[in-house]
């Protein structure tokens, strides 16, 4: 791997910061993450006040958070940074998105905003990698108000969607990408989008490092580091 990745001399790579682009139409759809995109898109006929996200690390729940922040004016937190004292400015704000619930949080602070949401006509989308079964809920009144939440699932990706992953995730850090290369990564690599975002970040630091674009050679050569019986 360091041979061929190296050539003559190695380059210390200059890693630059790059961000993901959040809008409704960088939200890639397939037959993994369609219902979720529909309940977000229909939103304010949602069936119910509260929305509850659930998916694998990376399937997009973040994403599609900011895409209903940018219809709703959602407030946007992390459900573990919700505080007691703050559930009334929520409610008032119309519209707010807790994220990473299966990290933990407040029980009786969430409760209560669930309460506000629905005084006053507001929505909430509550995002996490688990379902409430395995948060090891206290407060049965909390759990009751969850299983009224509309559920929606984000299934890792199908072949289609997975390749426009890897494609979108090289345009992110701006990397124009051969088809073939998107093509022999596909069919190699583990099928998941955090597998997807982890591939791409070796292989950009790689092709800085190596100092030349990124090829089929080097693909091969970053996914043999990872498993050499590939």
């Amino acid at each position: 791997m360091a041979d061929t990745l190296r050539g003559g001399g190695e380059q210390l790579p200059l890693i630059l910061p790059h961000e993901a682009a959040y809008g409704r139409d960088d939200f890639l759809v397939g037959s993994s993450n369609q219902a979720a995109f529909a309940l977000i898109d229909a939103w304010p006929n949602w069936p119910s006040a509260a929305a509850l996200l659930a998916g694998p690390v990376g399937s997009g729940k973040t994403h599609l958070a900011h895409v209903w922040q940018a219809a709703s004016g959602a407030v946007i937190l992390r459900a573990s940074d919700l505080r007691r004292e703050q559930v009334e400015e929520l409610a008032r704000s119309g519209a707010v998105a807790l994220e990473d619930a299966h990290a933990g949080f407040d029980e009786t602070a969430l409760f209560h905003l669930f309460n506000a949401i629905r005084e006053t006509g507001g929505s909430l989308l509550v995002t996490s990698r688990s379902w409430p079964q395995a948060w090891g809920l206290r407060l049965p009144d909390l759990a009751s108000r969850l299983r009224a939440a509309t559920p929606v699932e984000i299934l890792e990706p199908d072949d289609d969607l997975l390749r426009r992953v890897l494609v979108k995730l090289f345009a992110d850090r701006q990397i124009d990408i051969d088809p073939a290369v998107v093509e022999f990564l596909a069919v190699r690599m583990e099928r998941s989008v955090a597998a997807a975002q982890a591939l791409v970040d070796r292989l950009d630091r790689a092709s800085l490092s190596a100092g030349r674009r990124i090829t089929r050679p080097l693909a091969a050569a970053v996914l043999a580091e990872q498993d050499p019986a590939a």
